[in-house]
């Protein structure tokens, strides 16, 4: 069986068997939301790409011993926030200067309304709390529920509920331009 066709448990298992088909598909399933998570923390896109190759590196070594208690997606987002953590706790990495080449506009309009947009969202991130950030990647990238965020976050589901509903309206009121401020018809 390729590790396309196979369901989410079978691929875990194959992987923790030493099935590097498997072990790839599920790097490729869940790459974009723990690589979104770090970019969000550390609002860098190198030290994302860093803590990214770190998660999958303790996903590989610890894989065996997953238990299956928790979901998969909950263990990889708690795999992951721990990373991202430990990685600013141990102060490894320092946002790195912007490349000047990304600051250059891009040639064609649609890329770079892409971009700007791209960059309006990552500068409204970044202005969340880490908490409240937290919950809406908990909720949003990987697709916890708010009982499994609650429980990786280790606070009442109420708090997840009201961060994530915090977090929203703040990015509503960061990107979306009030009429009434901008003299709109």
């Amino acid at each position: 069986m390729t590790g396309s066709s196979m369901n989410q448990a079978e691929l875990i298992q194959a992987a923790a068997n030493d099935d590097e088909g498997a072990f790839s598909e599920l790097v490729r399933q869940n790459a974009d939301a723990v690589y979104g998570h770090a970019l969000r923390f550390f609002g860098d896109k190198t030290t994302a790409e860093d803590a990214t190759q770190e998660v999958f590196l303790k996903v590989f070594r610890s894989l065996a011993t997953f238990d299956h208690r928790s979901g998969f997606s909950t263990w990889l987002y708690r795999v992951t926030r721990n990373v991202c953590l430990d990685m600013l706790r141990s102060k490894a990495r320092q946002p790195q200067p912007m490349d000047p080449l990304d600051l250059s506009p891009a040639p064609v309009s649609d890329f770079a309304n892409t971009v700007t947009d791209q960059a309006a969202v990552e500068q409204a991130m970044r202005a969340l709390s880490p908490e409240d950030r937290a919950a809406l990647d908990a909720v949003t990238l990987f697709d916890l529920s708010y009982e499994q965020a609650a429980e990786v976050l280790g606070v009442p589901k109420g708090t997840v509920k009201s961060r994530v509903f915090r977090a929203r309206r703040i990015l509503v009121s960061m990107l979306i331009p009030d009429e009434s401020k901008t003299g709109g018809a």
